[in-house]
């Protein structure tokens, strides 16, 4: 699980809530598996209304900039992207992710990843943390707006009820070259030493990178 901060700048930020404010939205158990469809209390906008495509296309041309997601998550294929809001009372129960979504043209594809972009300043409401279980500790997140969350797909997850305000979200799922969790750490990591390294180590590290990438990446 890691935090990017500042994915979204500001002026996005306001565009984004600017067309959320307008756009419709309906009852988001529609877009959950049969299971979480029984624990989810949002609403979503509407994913065929043109400006929330567009939305969509805006959030993840940011994401895919990013060079921590360059380097750590290695999309090879995105989900349609989803925009919710909770108001007081609101919240999704624990449940996990579907392992397969859907991408904008229909294609399914492996859910490899799972991201929570926040789009509301955490002062502006209460409650809505995105609450994930792992083996050996539970953790929240009430990043400020504009940053990210990203996590394995399959973690039991939940967003505690808000309690005040409106908590308004971008979600979606990648399919990443690399399948395996840790495989896509040691790429970081060397990601990292090669942006340190000088001339000769980044050139063996360009080589090793670039062997592990032929070893384990998928189409």
């Amino acid at each position: 699980m890691i935090v990017i901060e500042d994915v979204l700048a500001p002026a996005e930020l306001e565009t984004i809530r600017d067309v959320l404010d307008r756009v419709p939205f309906t009852g988001g158990e529609r877009t959950a598996g049969m299971a979480a469809a029984k624990v989810k209390q949002n609403e979503q906008a509407r994913g065929d209304d043109p400006e929330v495509i567009a939305l969509g296309q805006r959030v993840r041309r940011s994401l895919e900039m990013h060079p921590v997601t360059r380097s750590l998550v290695r999309p090879v294929r995105w989900s349609s992207l989803m925009f919710s809001r909770y108001g007081s009372g609101q919240q999704y129960g624990l449940h996990a992710d579907n392992a397969t979504m859907y991408d904008p043209t229909g294609w399914p594809l492996r859910t490899d990843i799972s991201f929570t972009v926040f789009l509301s300043d955490p002062g502006t409401y209460e409650g809505g943390a995105l609450h994930i279980r792992t083996l050996d500790d539970d953790r929240e997140f009430r990043p400020a707006a504009g940053s990210v969350v990203i996590y394995p797909t399959g973690l039991l997850h939940r967003v505690t009820p808000v309690t005040a305000g409106i908590r308004l979200a971008c979600v979606g799922w990648v399919q990443s070259r690399i399948r395996r969790p840790d495989q896509r750490e040691i790429l970081h990591d060397l990601e990292q030493m090669r942006a340190a390294a000088g001339d000769e180590e980044a050139l063996n590290l360009d080589k090793t990178i670039g062997n592990l990438l032929r070893m384990w990446g998928e189409d």
